[in-house]
């Protein structure tokens, strides 16, 4: 009733838009009879009355549908607006400080650069312009186990999350006429290239489980020359892994050979295995985890990047040959800058999250599932890889 009353003094009664009302109460009447002061007293109580409750209750109402929502809302938004965080082997150079810079530039990855030598990947970072909150350079040598679990250990008391792996880093010794081995006395290739990989991923799948990120994911990069089915990956020496009775006895040519296969030492061979090893690995682990755990397993070959730094050990007339060759013969060339670009895509794209595949790209840069060959593709040989390589870094 007093609200009703209020409509009919227009005049006498004004209440303002911050809630603050002007009763002013005159002689006036309803339908032109004179009020009462008993009745003038009423309204005005009512009016008061009336005007605390239009101050409170706008109040009521906002707290009542915007609180609830800001609740509901703050877990998904956290989930949207924190940076992934990636690990990329080898980024101080070539493919891997390519793909750093790519996903960096993006401001929404943190790119923590795992390299051998702490000053070269810090003056690469900054030569193409890493933003600085972007990446973390941490040691790692991936031709010493110990070097390995050091960096996990690291990894783990940084207390950064970890979203995505990138298996990169390489050897490549076309050229040499006698093995190096590594810190524990494996062939140099295949030491660095498989078994250092194999024990980072191994040792990093848990904290790979933990991501709350969208998609989780662990990249290993592969090669067209491990894989028999293509022009390249016949060209001699070529890949064979045979029954893996040189793998088996531990490369460390002291008592059998330091080739997988068991034959004699033949740099760009081992270089060549040791991919092989790089693909089966993936697909192993796709085939144990993905099922179980969500993370998707893939492997890649971005394109022939005839200028990367992997080619210095060659010879010098091939280093002067190959580009050119790769341009203009087999149109095969890609640069370090585009094949960054995909590697990147494997590692962020939402239409790139297939497990178990082997992505490779057409003349017009679009992705697509490639083949393996035979051998690259052998469940019983990748079964076998596993269980052999498990004992060789102390897993098994």
């Amino acid at each position: 009733m007093a609200l009703q009353a209020a409509s009919l003094l227009p005049a006498a009664v004004t209440v303002h838009k911050e809630g603050k009302s002007n009763a002013c109460f005159k002689d006036v009447g309803f339908f032109g009879l004179p009020v009462s002061d008993h009745v003038r007293a009423e309204c005005k109580s009512s009016l008061v009355f009336r005007r605390r409750e239009l101050q409170v209750r706008p109040i009521r109402a906002q707290t009542a549908t915007t609180g609830p929502a800001i609740d509901q809302a703050a877990p998904e938004e956290k989930k949207t607006l924190r940076k992934g965080s990636v690990i990329i082997t080898g980024a101080s150079s070539g493919l891997g400080l390519a793909t750093a810079k790519a996903l960096a530039e993006t401001g929404k990855w943190h790119v923590i650069m795992a390299c051998r030598n702490f000053l070269k990947a810090e003056k690469a970072a900054k030569s193409v312009g890493i933003p600085k909150e972007n990446y973390t350079i941490m040691h790692l040598d991936l031709a010493s186990l110990e070097s390995v679990r050091q960096f996990a250990d690291n990894f783990r008391r940084s207390g950064r999350p970890l979203d995505v792996l990138v298996c990169n880093a390489a050897v490549y010794l076309p050229t040499a006429k006698e093995p190096s081995f590594t810190a524990e006395g494996f062939e140099l290739s295949v030491g660095t290239n498989h078994l250092g990989h194999f024990l980072l991923s191994r040792l990093l799948l848990d904290d790979l489980k933990q991501s709350d990120y969208p998609s989780k994911r662990l990249i290993i990069v592969g090669s067209i020359t491990g894989n028999t089915n293509t022009l390249a990956g016949n060209v001699p020496p070529k890949a064979n892994l045979g029954d893996l009775r040189g793998l088996s006895g531990g490369l460390n040519g002291i008592n059998n050979s330091v080739m997988i296969d068991g034959g004699d030492f033949d740099g760009a061979k081992a270089y060549k295995d040791s991919k092989v090893c790089n693909m089966l690995t993936m697909q192993e682990f796709h085939r144990r985890f993905h099922e179980e755990t969500g993370i998707c397993f893939a492997s890649l070959y971005p394109g022939c990047i005839a200028t990367t730094g992997l080619f210095r050990e060659h010879i010098p007339l091939f280093r002067l040959l190959f580009p050119p060759f790769q341009k203009y013969i087999t149109k095969g060339y890609v640069s370090e800058e585009e094949a960054g670009k995909r590697l990147a895509q494997v590692v962020s794209d939402p239409s790139l999250t297939k497990s178990g595949v082997y992505w490779s790209w057409n003349k017009n840069s679009a992705s697509f599932e490639n083949q393996l060959s035979k051998e690259a593709s052998d469940a019983e040989k990748a079964r076998k890889l596993w269980e052999v390589s498990e004992k060789l870094v102390g897993l098994a």
